[in-house]
């Protein structure tokens, strides 16, 4: 009896020799992973990290230019232009309807459709971000477009028609102001990034 019980074996120990179900599953390194519906890749925290560095830049940047046209406004617009390097560089407060730098004064409506286009594409852009360098680039590309779209909606003559508030004159230079300047250096740091072959997920190419 004892014989015929170990050849065909009870339901107790049949069961103890079939591999117990497991919750978990053998990565590709063969290192075992929690098999619970979710991944739980690195990658993540990291795009969340890079879209936070890339806000913070875009609101300190705007912050920056709103707060120094206000200024201007407040205390330099209708007064004489302060020098603050002699002839290299004074501060003088003028409206601009155009684009950066006075160009295009002309298309003031169109360069706010261009402006309101630039800051969807980055918003749209930030999903897929996982470089702090590009989150940085782009802060400052976001920061400029919307310290100039705020000044396009908001003052005279009327919506999407406002004259941007420029101040900083250097000398045998347009005048700009610090919205201009987030979006140049912006600009000029993506110029870098690509020619480094760096992409804005993260991976770095070579041609």
């Amino acid at each position: 009896m004892a014989e015929a019980e170990r050849i065909i074996g009870t339901p107790d120990s049949a069961g103890a020799e079939e591999p117990a179900a497991s919750d978990e599953t053998v990565a590709a390194d063969g290192s075992a992973a929690p098999d619970d519906g979710t991944a739980a890749p690195e990658e993540r925290p990291r795009g969340r990290r890079r879209i936070v560095a890339l806000f913070v830049v875009a609101v300190l940047a705007y912050l920056l230019d709103l707060g120094s046209k206000m200024l201007v406004v407040a205390k330099l617009e209708g007064h004489e232009p302060i020098e603050v390097v002699g002839d290299l560089l004074r501060f003088d407060a003028i409206r601009n309807p155009g684009a950066a730098f006075g160009m295009g004064e002309a298309f003031t409506i169109i360069f706010t459709c261009i402006a309101a286009a630039v800051i969807a594409v980055i918003i749209r852009l930030a999903r897929k971000l996982y470089s702090l360098p590009w989150a940085i680039a782009l802060g400052l590309l976001l920061g400029g477009a919307l310290g100039n779209l705020t000044d396009r909606i908001f003052r005279s003559p009327g919506v999407f028609e406002g004259a941007v508030v420029d101040f900083i004159a250097p000398a045998h230079f347009a005048v700009f102001n610090l919205a201009d300047s987030a979006i140049v250096c912006g600009g000029i740091l993506i110029v870098i990034l690509s020619f480094r072959g760096l992409d804005p997920d993260g991976t770095v190419h070579k041609d």
